[in-house]
């Protein structure tokens, strides 16, 4: 069965603009997934631990035959291609993906809880969804276009698109 799935991206190590359109290529080459949508990149500052440079964050919506836990595992196998260390929460990373939405599945498991249980008091995640799924709702939570005046004090700001795709 195929499921719509939105994943959330960020890095702020290592060009991060690039760790970020790398990953997202590389979601499309996922066993049974297709990207179908992708956000612009958006600058953000750090959240919780704040001595580190700014994210680049996008959002991305892929249609998948994986399982929740097989999609969390791929994801976690990128992050660890693109040299992703854990070295304590909030730190500095060269790739973050984080499995945002399965459909509507609102569940806890040990290691994954969906939807994503920060997703909506963040900016970085709620701007580049809407931008790509207006009428995305966070199971359990209501229509995320709600929850995006809560997070009206983040600085976040749509990059503008590169200069060779700007021409393309």
């Amino acid at each position: 069965m195929t499921i719509l799935a939105t994943i959330g991206l960020g890095a702020n190590l290592n060009d991060p603009a690039e760790q970020v359109e790398y990953a997202l290529a590389e979601l499309d080459r996922l066993p049974g997934t297709r990207l179908l949508a992708r956000s612009s990149l958006y600058a953000s500052a750090p959240v919780g631990y704040v001595d580190q440079p700014d994210f680049i964050n996008a959002v991305a919506q892929v249609e998948t035959d994986l399982a929740p836990r097989a999609l969390l595992v791929a994801l976690l196998d990128i992050e660890h291609r693109h040299g992703r260390e854990r070295s304590f929460r909030n730190a500095p990373r060269t790739l973050d993906l984080d499995l945002l939405l399965y459909g509507d599945a609102h569940f806890h498991e040990e290691g994954l809880t969906l939807p994503h249980p920060r997703m909506h008091e963040r900016g970085f995640v709620l701007l580049p969804l809407l931008e790509i799924a207006p009428d995305a709702t966070i199971p359990g939570r209501g229509r995320a276009a709600d929850w995006l005046a809560g997070c009206a004090d983040q600085n976040i700001a749509v990059l503008p698109p590169p200069a060779a795709a700007a021409n393309a």
